[in-house]
């Protein structure tokens, strides 16, 4: 569940997640600053060359392929992972996060794979050759569109985060960056 309490927030960080967090926020009325500490967006989900893992996705289904949250979930823990709680959370959204990239910014992700450590197959990329790159791009090139449209979006590069700003009540209130 997303809650916006507030209707601005700064995201720190320009790759996969940060992109996600911003675009999220702009599709919830929000406005947004991102932060990040390169001289461009994109971390290291540009890398990324295998594709994005999802459950249950729209894809998934129209071809043929079964596969459950729990069936994802129990693949990650099996395969290592500490904790628990983030990984139900990690799984649980990852089929309908697939499905808001390929809706959401048109992305290809049509090709499904059964990779490594996967009882199902649910690695999905388009045709091209980075699919991490292309991901990651189409989130930036949407926050640069509304970045550079209207005051709704703003985009810092080579900005290191320092300290969080915080209410008396404890609440982030902003952050302290150069």
């Amino acid at each position: 569940a997303t809650v916006f309490p507030a209707d601005q927030a700064i995201v720190v960080g320009g790759g996969l997640a940060g992109m996600s967090a911003a675009n999220t926020v702009l599709e919830n009325g929000g406005k947004v600053v991102l932060l990040d500490k390169s001289s461009f967006c994109g971390g290291n989900s540009t890398k990324a060359t295998s594709g994005i893992n999802g459950a249950a996705t729209k894809t998934q289904k129209v071809k043929g392929i079964q596969d459950s949250v729990d069936l994802f979930t129990s693949d990650t823990l099996k395969g290592g992972a500490k904790k628990p709680e983030v990984v139900k959370v990690l799984c649980g959204n990852s089929g309908d996060d697939v499905d808001w990239l390929v809706d959401k910014f048109n992305l290809d992700l049509s090709l499904v794979a059964r990779l490594g450590g996967h009882s199902a197959p649910r690695t999905h990329r388009g045709k091209e050759r980075f699919p991490g790159m292309t991901i990651t791009y189409a989130l930036i090139q949407m926050l640069e569109k509304v970045a550079e449209r209207t005051d709704k979006a703003r985009i810092v590069t080579k900005a290191r985060a320092h300290k969080l700003l915080t209410s008396s009540a404890g609440a982030c209130i902003g952050l302290i960056y150069e």
